[in-house]
């Protein structure tokens, strides 16, 4: 990085840390430190519910996952808008109505403590893992970019993180998060923008759109029934569905942004703007992954874009293995570069281009088993699965984007991991005070002494997402891996909030036993087949309900006058 990127970059960071600060003055008490004192605004809480889902791990995976996949990925976002519309009719009004801290806390009210608790554990081990992954994210790119060592960026990264958070709490976490989302819009709109001025002068919007779409990169929907299949519009419109209600209806990270609102409208209000935002937005992030591949038809990739996995093979005695596969990769490319060019050339000609596009679809089918074939080397070298995808993006960023915006790309990534991780701390410290700590602990202590004990706990949280992120680099795409450890656990949150909605005959005995039966049949079914991880979900939520509501009438008959 050059001088002018660092000081776009620091100018950043301390902008937003006095941002964050100056606006937590107002904080009163623990309610000031985990709710803000139920007093922001619906435009800023949108922003924030929408930095919080859009991590680094949006950047760097997503991107990483579409230069492989194309925009298939898209079908896993379609359904939040309807899911928005179900958490303002469904979910909100009876969180709002009780004044909760946490969403489990409505659990009680509705079934008993067990229940409560029970979910409450849930949330905290999987967001605990979460926050790890989260913060493993920005490691990467300085790991790429300064040739640090990852686990220096992780602690440094996570002490700025805790230190704004214990400062000014949630209404720290929501204002920066604003800024943030604001620069990740930024960041976007410069990627596209710079990813376009990198292509040859004589390469169009069409002609790019073209390369794409021989390889099918820009098609999104898939119309297949098979369950195994990741990605497919099913699975995408019932499972994401689940998930999304899930994720903003019963995580406590989400739950608590509409908490801080003023009034339930302006709840609403927040959730609606991110129907309306969410899907385009990660539309044009996935567009950055298939530009990146029309960009290196004309550019030649690295085979392997992770540096540290190329430099344990290089000191193998397999080196020339890799430096074998990487002159023929070199050969393809020429070849694939020439007919791209001829082929653009012919259809500015307006002549027939069916042939050299088939011809370019096998020199990508031939560099895409070339690539593999690096991989599979670099696993048997490393006793390890090479893991690349999420180096794609920050590989780009090194070596093509220019002073100053180098630095501005870099400082948007940290935004994004910045604005998720404060959100899973502050959501961590909330559930484990409110829901373990006073409710088990100390019931009748003074504000003074929950609001330490919640900047002690968002402390604790933090060392812990330290821990799990030394362990992330294992986990493949980013991504994937995040939204996969979610999907472990959300559709049996997700059913239990249902069973409380819906069946008026379910008792707390059990809700409990429900909870407890989904996540053992998505534990059962996650081994024992091959069905795509967004059903699990779906799996999670219906066998709590169905366990719940037959147990809950059972209980009723059981209790009921003969």
């Amino acid at each position: 990085m050059s001088g002018l990127d660092w000081g776009v970059f620091a100018l950043y960071f301390s902008g937003v840390i006095a941002f964050a600060v100056y606006h937590s003055r107002r904080n009163r008490g623990v309610e000031g430190y985990l709710l803000a004192n139920r007093r922001l605004p619906w435009a800023a809480i949108g922003l924030s519910v929408m930095a919080t889902q859009a991590s680094a791990i949006t950047f760097i995976g997503t991107t990483g996952q579409a230069f492989d996949d194309g925009m298939e990925f898209i079908q896993f976002y379609l359904p939040q808008p309807l899911a928005m519309v179900i958490l303002c009719a469904v979910f909100v009004p009876f969180f709002y109505r009780l004044r909760v801290y946490t969403a489990y806390e409505y659990l009680e009210h509705r079934f008993d403590a067990k229940t409560r608790s029970f979910a409450s554990f849930i949330f905290l081990v999987q967001r605990g893992i979460g926050a790890g992954i989260i913060l493993y994210a920005p490691a990467i790119v300085l790991s790429v970019i300064m040739e640090w060592d990852e686990t220096a960026t992780i602690l440094i990264m996570a002490v700025v993180t805790v230190a704004y958070t214990l400062m000014g709490g949630i209404t720290a976490v929501v204002w920066t998060d604003v800024v943030q989302m604001l620069m990740m819009f930024a960041g976007i709109a410069v990627a596209l923008v710079a990813l376009f001025a990198a292509l040859p002068a004589e390469v169009g919007v069409s002609d790019v759109v073209y390369i794409g779409g021989i390889q099918g990169m820009w098609s999104s929907i898939d119309l297949s029934w098979d369950p195994s299949n990741q990605y497919t519009i099913w699975s995408g419109m019932i499972g994401g569905l689940f998930l999304a209600l899930a994720y903003f209806g019963t995580d406590q990270s989400q739950v608590q942004r509409y908490l801080t609102a003023k009034s339930l409208d302006q709840s609403r209000l927040a959730l609606v703007f991110n129907a309306f935002f969410k899907v385009p937005m990660q539309f044009f992030i996935l567009a950055i992954g298939v530009l990146l591949f029309v960009f290196y038809h004309f550019e030649r990739p690295p085979l392997v874009f992770n540096p540290a996995e190329v430099a344990v093979v290089e000191a193998s005695g397999r080196a020339g293995e890799l430096a074998a596969l990487e002159a023929e990769q070199e050969r393809v490319h020429a070849l694939r570069l020439g007919e791209t060019v001829a082929l653009l050339d012919a259809r500015d000609a307006g002549a027939d281009v069916s042939d050299a596009a088939g011809r370019i679809a096998a020199y990508d089918a031939e560099l895409a088993g070339l690539r593999q074939d690096a991989k599979a080397l670099v696993t048997e070298v490393r006793g390890a699965a090479s893991n690349d995808v999420n180096y794609v993006f920050p590989t780009y960023l090194v070596q093509y984007i220019p002073a100053g915006i180098l630095g501005l790309m870099i400082a948007v990534i940290f935004a994004a991991a910045m604005s998720s991780l404060d959100s899973e701390l502050t959501a961590l410290a909330g559930a484990t005070v409110i829901d373990f700590y006073k409710r088990y602990v100390r019931a009748d202590a003074a504000d003074a002494h929950y609001l330490a004990v919640s900047r002690l706990a968002t402390l604790l949280w933090g060392g812990l997402a330290c821990g799990v992120a030394l362990f992330a680099g294992r986990l493949g795409s980013l991504i994937e891996a995040v939204n996969l450890l979610g999907s472990y656990f959300y559709g049996s949150l997700l059913g239990v909030f249902l069973l409380a909605f819906f069946v008026k005959r379910a008792d707390g005995t059990g809700a409990f036993l429900g909870l407890a039966a989904g996540m053992a049949a998505v534990g059962v079914v996650s081994v024992t087949t091959s069905i795509a991880f967004l059903w699990y979900n779906v799996v999670g939520a219906v066998v709590v309900v169905a366990v719940g509501a037959l147990l809950g009438g059972v209980s009723a008959r059981r209790d009921s006058p003969a």
